[in-house]
């Protein structure tokens, strides 16, 4: 059972959820907060919903047979997840921080399309792009070495975030269980990229992250 810590419904456009529509009709959303490690939903459950991060972090993730966690995407402020072409959930949606999730019945969401064709092409267009990013995930899980998925995730984190200073939510185990590789290789990658002047870190968390070279980082080359 999950715990929400708020919740709040009321009237609002497809344009707030972040939805590019040609009449931008009033919807309803629901709008929870969960706690830091609240399950928001899980592996077969039925889809029902779609969401978006408004504040904090989510990990949707896989436990394997063998007991293992593989975490299969993080969902970043403003961030769309949920999105399943079946009726069933595919993986375990957890908040990473404290965080704050808008939610659209996925019913409502599919009736506005059937007669909006912008609203069509922004499903299609993140449909494709959910599944751009699970191939790129599988050829980095399977033939990157394990500086280059490192420097590939800090890569992804920069891009993603925008910022000058990149504040990750994520521990190490989550970036391990993302990477498939333990934390004491993430840590050793790690500093591999700060002594080689890659990156540098704000603080003693080391969540605080500055790249200082990005060209570096992108291209990764270097010497093993």
């Amino acid at each position: 059972m999950f715990v929400r810590v708020s919740d709040r419904r009321k009237p609002n456009t497809l344009g707030d959820l972040g939805f590019n529509s040609a009449s931008n009709p009033t919807v309803n959303l629901l709008e929870y907060t969960y706690r830091k490690g609240t399950e928001i939903f899980g592996e077969k459950e039925p889809a029902e919903h779609v969401y978006q991060v408004k504040r904090g972090a989510v990990r949707s993730y896989k436990l394997l047979s063998d007991g293992r966690r593989q975490i299969g995407a993080f969902h970043l402020m403003g961030d769309i997840f949920g999105l399943e072409n079946g009726e069933r959930h595919r993986f375990t949606a957890e908040a990473v921080v404290e965080t704050t999730v808008r939610m659209i019945k996925r019913e409502s969401l599919r009736a506005v399309a059937e007669t909006d064709a912008v609203v069509a092409r922004n499903l299609l267009s993140m449909t494709t792009h959910n599944l751009e990013h699970a191939e790129n995930h599988m050829l980095l899980l399977g033939r990157k070495t394990a500086l280059e998925r490192v420097a590939a995730f800090i890569a992804e984190m920069d891009e993603r975030t925008g910022a000058s200073t990149m504040s990750l939510p994520m521990n190490r185990r989550d970036i391990a269980d993302y990477l498939g590789l333990t934390i004491e290789t993430v840590s050793r990658a790690v500093s591999r990229l700060q002594n080689e002047r890659v990156l540098a870190f704000v603080g003693t968390t080391q969540r605080e992250i500055i790249v200082l070279n990005r060209k570096k980082l992108r291209s990764f080359d270097i010497p093993t």
